[in-house]
């Protein structure tokens, strides 16, 4: 047992010694520093020197790192490496890094490195008292019913000081009053708390509230000091019923308001205090309309729209407010409150048909009645009085019918459905409100026609150009009338007009298209036998009854090249155009042999002759004027020149594809005295046979230029009448004889010549037998006066 205890002894000095080794060691490697400073000094501070303090040498500080290691985002302190001195870093409260502690402390670490060594400052920041009591709240209300029993306590706020020790909060006071002292109780840690205690009865009747004083002082010196103010209210029971501050509430609303729009408020007051003369507000005996309709504040009474109100619904309310106090029993008022309901306007007069006719006849009278209608709006007074009438010029009217509200649309002037043939009549009503609103109603109405417009021909009269041998039964042209009416009525039928006379003849080789009015000719038209005609063209419509028009057409036909030119002379007694000439054989040369006569029943070009010498046995002995057919010698016969000469002479015309005839003349060379024995013989037949030529081409040519000139004064006729915008397709002149408008000028010699077409010019002639297409000028250098032409030979 003794060894035991030797054992244990020994043990235990060996753990004295290992602490007091580590000790000595923790020591050396950490030495500890205790620094005080007040709160509130300045940035830059001295605390103290660290350096000093240890024992450290002041030229190894910057060598060994010298400095201070800190947990905190913000150094509160820094060392100098210069002098070791620790500074302060920025301003100190010691109320906000010590909160609630009555030592306040700041552990640092300075840290010196090569050999490594820690070395812990403490700091403490020392607490002035730089904070006065503070109360929760500027002022407490406290509510205590007068029936409190005297001995009730009422515990209150605690104020708080942040400093700490003596400069916290040590004591309170309360000011000076009869009914009331203070007690304060100490709760340690917690500090002193106030307790208010009722000393004697509250007599609301007396005093309905008392105004108390409460002062905390802290034990600095000087000491600070904070207050409260402490108001009592004494509540009283509940002995008095609500009532309304007015005997009648009324009140007007417009319709149609916001919703949250206040109609009126109504208020009432109750002698009671506290929540027995609070008063509450709501609906009374109220039905469920009104409870859509109206809302009340339960705080303030005042009522509010909450619904849609419509004057054309209700007029007018009455509500039942009840007012309430708020106590433990509480009383109740009842009060009824008139609203009137103002009209505003909001409703747009409503136009409905009752009856409509949607189709009207062209013809139908004015005063017509097209539709019924009834305008209605459901405001009153001067919103509700409505102004009807017929928007935009159409020919429509508003009558007022015997009903009130109902009116007739009329007609109130004729109608023309081929001016228009629909109308949209926008019927108008129009309220006297402020402001006005509008209705319209538009009414779609056509107009049926009626049979009331013949045909009308795009032309009148009509005039047609025609090129003879047309084919038969081909459409030669066309016509076309229109009609302003529709359907049936507007459906036209064409047909021509038969005429008494020689234009029924005419007309007899024509046949129009019932359909579409285009004309065919049933036969081929000859210019040389009919130049012009004129017919009537009849258009009627299928109406009931049918109307019908007609107009003039004027045709006129068109030379073609298709009469090949005719011989007259020479012409032997079996009708062949060979002839013998006998001539001296002492002409000489110059002489005139003879002259071919030709005709072509054509005219223009078509009828333009020219000669020439299609076979001659010597054409150094004889030449044929190409214009005039004459043949004369070109020099003196000689012994060795043949008695007999055959020349072949080729007539043709001008035409786009020549037509000719040819003639032969036999001419003979002969002795004097023979050739003048047969020319007496000749000279008397051929006087015989030229007199009885020239007869009947006098009587032909005489009633060719007739037919010519009468077609010519038709037709001067015909174009006086024409109105003054209208132009021929051909022709531009009124002297139309079936060709075109041309002329030609030539000379021959010494002669000048002009083929012209059918218009004239000054000072010119047209010779009978020409057909108007041969125009000569005189030739006023020759004295013999000579008149020359061609289209006909001479005669």
């Amino acid at each position: 047992m003794e060894q035991r205890g030797q054992e244990s002894w020994r043990q235990t000095w060996k753990w004295v010694a290992f602490v007091f080794a580590l000790g000595l060691v923790f020591d050396k490697a950490s030495g500890q520093i205790r620094y005080s400073i007040s709160e509130g000094i300045k940035e830059g501070t001295a605390v103290g020197n660290i350096a000093k303090d240890l024992g450290i040498n002041l030229n190894m500080l910057k060598d060994r790192g010298f400095r201070i290691v800190s947990g905190s985002t913000e150094t509160l302190f820094q060392i100098n490496q210069n002098d070791g001195i620790l500074y302060l870093n920025r301003n100190i409260d010691r109320e906000e890094i010590c909160e609630r502690t009555s030592v306040c402390l700041i552990n640092l670490k300075s840290v010196l490195e090569n050999p490594l060594e820690i070395h812990y400052v403490a700091v403490e920041v020392l607490d002035v008292n730089d904070h006065s009591p503070c109360f929760p709240d500027k002022d407490k209300r406290l509510e205590i019913s007068e029936s409190t029993i005297p001995g009730a306590r009422f515990q209150l706020h605690a104020a708080r000081d942040p400093d700490g020790g003596v400069n916290s909060v040590q004591q309170y006071k309360l000011s000076p009053n009869n009914h009331f002292r203070l007690e304060v109780k100490d709760r340690g840690k917690d500090g002193k708390i106030p307790i208010l205690h009722l000393q004697s009865p509250l007599d609301r009747e007396a005093s309905t509230s008392h105004k108390l004083l409460l002062t905390a002082m802290d034990g600095g010196k000087p000491p600070k000091t904070g207050t409260v103010e402490i108001f009592v209210d004494v509540l009283d029971v509940n002995d008095n019923m609500p009532v309304f501050t007015k005997d009648v509430y009324s009140a007007t609303l417009n319709e149609n308001s916001p919703i949250g729009t206040t109609v009126i408020q109504v208020n009432a007051t109750d002698l009671d205090d506290g929540s027995n003369g609070e008063v509450s507000y709501s609906f009374g005996n109220a039905n469920s309309k009104v409870r859509e309709l109206f809302d009340v504040d339960s705080s303030t009474g005042e009522i509010t729209v909450k619904g849609h109100i419509d004057f054309e619904v209700d007029d007018s309310y009455e509500i039942d407010i009840q007012a309430s106090d708020k106590g433990a029993l509480p009383f109740r008022t009842d009060k009824s409150v008139t609203i009137q309901i103002v009209d505003i306007n909001d409703n747009a007069p409503d136009i409905e048909v009752t009856s409509l006719s949607n189709t009207i006849s062209e013809d139908s009278k004015p005063g017509t009645t097209v539709a019924l209608i009834s305008i209605t709006d459901l405001d009153s007074g001067l919103n509700g009085k409505v102004i009807s009438f017929v928007k935009s010029d159409v020919p429509f009217t508003l009558t007022p019918s015997i009903q009130d509200n109902m009116y007739a649309v009329v007609t109130k002037a004729q109608l023309d459905r081929e001016n228009k043939s629909n109308y949209d009549v926008t019927i108008v009503a129009k309220d006297a409100g402020e402001p006005a609103l509008t209705s319209e109603k538009t009414l779609s109405i056509v107009v049926s026609d009626v049979n009331d417009n013949s045909p009308e021909f795009s032309l009148n009269p009509y005039t047609f150009y025609i090129t003879e041998n047309n084919p038969p039964g081909a459409s030669v042209f066309a016509l076309s009338a229109s009609d302003r009416d529709e359907g049936d009525n507007a459906l036209i039928v064409y047909h021509i007009q038969k005429d008494e006379g020689d234009h029924n003849k005419v007309t007899s080789f024509l046949n129009i298209n019932h359909e579409n009015g285009d004309v065919l000719a049933l036969k081929s038209f000859d210019f040389e036998t009919l130049k012009t005609f004129q017919f009537h063209v009849v258009a009627s419509d299928s109406g009931t009854p049918s109307l019908s028009s007609n107009v003039t057409v004027n045709v006129f036909i068109l030379d073609q090249n298709d009469n090949a030119p005719v011989i007259l002379y020479p012409v032997s007694a079996n009708g062949s155009a060979e002839g013998v000439e006998e001539i001296p054989r002492n002409v000489n040369a110059g002489h005139l042999v003879t002259k071919v006569r030709a005709y072509d029943a054509d005219i223009g070009y078509n009828g333009w002759l020219l000669f020439s010498l299609q076979e001659v046995t010597d054409h150094s002995l004889f030449a044929l004027d190409r214009y005039t057919g004459q043949i004369r010698t070109l020099r003196s016969f000689i012994e060795t020149d043949e008695a007999e000469h055959k020349l072949v002479i080729l007539v043709k015309d001008n035409g786009n594809v020549s037509l000719s005839a040819t003639a032969t003349v036999i001419v003979k060379a002969v002795e004097p005295k023979e050739a003048f024995a047969a020319s007496d013989v000749k000279t008397t037949t051929r006087e015989e046979e030229e007199n009885n030529v020239t007869f009947y081409l006098i009587i032909t040519l005489g009633s060719v230029s007739a037919l010519f000139l009468i077609s010519i004064i038709v037709l001067i006729v015909m174009q006086c009448s024409k109105p003054t915008n209208y132009s021929s397709k051909y022709l531009q002149d009124t002297n139309y004889d079936g060709t075109l408008c041309h002329s030609i000028q030539y000379r021959s010699g010494d002669r000048r010549y002009m083929l012209v077409g059918p218009r004239m010019s000054i000072g010119s002639t047209i010779v009978p037998g020409s057909n108007g297409n041969t125009l000569v000028i005189p030739d006023r250098r020759r004295t013999s006066g000579e008149v020359r032409y061609f289209g006909l030979a001479s005669i």
